[in-house]
């Protein structure tokens, strides 16, 4: 096989995070020269509930270990049966971190070198894009005794690599083991097997640094691939570098689609205002501009808060604005096209007199009496149309269904006015939202994002009307 000494491991786990999660099951087959010479696993106590979907999938629950030993008790027969031994798993530094981890918390040290399963089959079948466990079970007919079990799948690894070794030329899988046993680059700050821990599915990550504090928030619809990247050896920028020098801790969260993924990071970015994204202006500032045809004098544009309003209920707004320069800029704009006056607008102080663009011969002359309130606010309503909120395409509250086809994670989001109203994985869940849902509230990332990703054809694929008809 590949070394006189091999072992080959898997673990299951409470989760996916070695520094926070626990092991629940261990496996282990010792090799040596190519002999089988020992088997043996044992359920393991992780001192923490194991989470019901966890449960589901491998079918350990927290009944089952409840009388098994913990970790610590399990060291000595697991540090004999990997001596001097190359650890050999699938996508490996995973099942390495979480027992690097547990041997941390017992208060002793473990390295071997690793040897990936995963990076193996990629390195001698680069024509297969697909290298998971259940992908090599199907393409060379693995048998495995118990799928998500950890004896179940290290058969199967062991398997896998009698294969290889009587297919390929030694050259050949020389070449394999060798990018097969390359560690990935990390910073040293992270801890062994967080990375590969993260799955490869849409979703938002975040990277603390020194203190737990907040350096960066991302999205991805491949979360793994994404991290990775951050730490690769050629990175883009100085930013990217900077980035990699400072984390201490990843975590990330798991969405069943893009749309998800858009709005957890929206969501993120506003509660944790991490030092390396580029930060949103302050939500609460977010205005609209409402006009006023009683005001004789001064500016007939007043502003109005648009954040936690409803976008359906009040008067006519126009516009969503974070500044007053900004709102000022597109004022100015229509000013100068439609020779509007820049002091009924409100973008110049009030006086007596004619304005300065008037005088420029800009403005049609509301100011000094040459055309009427009433024209002049006329032309003003048919340009400010431009920058009115899009008006909802339904009549009333719509679900968009979001469904992930290899991790099989499933959402409902609930959208009304532009607005999220919640966010459920079932459909009693969803149910039980529609009949008593929260009040509309308007968040302009929200609405930007609903606006660009409802017109994409995927966005318009997944809406269903729960009431009323399309507009």
């Amino acid at each position: 096989m590949f070394a006189p000494r091999l072992a080959f491991i898997d673990v299951e786990t409470t989760g996916a995070n070695p520094v926070v999660d626990r092991i629940t099951e261990i496996a282990v087959l010792r090799v040596e020269d190519g002999e089988l010479v020992e088997r043996w696993s044992s359920l393991v106590n992780p001192g923490i509930p194991i989470p019901g979907n966890i449960q589901s999938l491998v079918g350990i629950t927290d009944e089952m270990v409840a009388d098994a030993p913990a970790f610590a008790e399990l060291a000595g027969p697991i540090r004999r049966l990997l001596a001097d031994c190359i650890f050999v798993a699938h996508n490996a530094r995973f099942d390495y971190g979480f027992i690097k981890n547990e041997f941390q918390r017992i208060g002793e040290g473990f390295d071997a070198p690793v040897l990936c399963t995963v990076k193996l089959s990629r390195a001698l079948y680069p024509q297969h894009h697909k290298h998971g466990l259940d992908a090599l079970i199907d393409r060379h007919g693995l048998t495995c005794s118990a799928r998500h079990r950890a004896m179940g799948d290290t058969e199967a690894l062991h398997q896998f690599a009698g294969i290889v070794s009587s297919t390929f030329e030694r050259d050949v899988l020389d070449m394999a083991i060798v990018k097969a046993m390359k560690a990935p680059s990390r910073p040293a700050g992270l801890p062994e097997g967080v990375l590969e821990g993260i799955p490869e599915g849409p979703g938002v990550y975040v990277f603390h640094g020194e203190n737990d504090l907040p350096i960066y928030v991302g999205r991805s619809l491949s979360l793994r691939s994404r991290v990775m990247s951050h730490f690769s050896s050629d990175h883009r920028n100085s930013k990217e570098a900077k980035i990699a020098r400072n984390v201490r801790r990843v975590d990330w969260q798991v969405t069943a689609g893009e749309l998800g993924a858009l709005m957890l990071e929206s969501r993120l970015l506003g509660q944790l205002k991490p030092a390396e994204n580029r930060q949103p202006r302050d939500a609460e500032a977010v205005f609209g501009l409402r006009y006023d045809p009683t005001r004789k004098r001064g500016p007939v544009l007043l502003r109005e808060s648009l954040n936690g309003a409803d976008p359906l209920a009040g008067p006519a707004l126009y516009g969503a604005f974070r500044s007053k320069k900004e709102a000022d800029a597109a004022l100015r704009e229509f000013a100068s096209l439609y020779r509007l006056c820049p002091r009924r607008l409100g973008t110049e102080p009030w006086s007596e007199g004619p304005c300065l663009a008037h005088l420029a011969k800009r403005c049609a002359g509301v100011c000094a009496g040459k055309e009427s309130p009433a024209e002049h606010d006329e032309r003003l309503l048919k340009v400010l149309e431009s920058l009115r909120l899009k008006r909802w395409p339904w009549g009333g509250p719509v679900t968009v269904r979001e469904a992930h086809p290899e991790t099989g994670r499933l959402a409902f989001h609930l959208l009304d006015g532009w607005c999220v109203l919640g966010t459920v994985e079932d459909e009693s869940a969803l149910a039980a939202l529609i009949a008593e849902p929260p009040a509309r509230a308007f968040d302009l990332d929200t609405y930007r994002i609903l606006l660009r990703w409802l017109d994409t054809p995927t966005g318009k694929a997944s809406v269903s009307v729960v009431s009323g008809a399309p507009a």
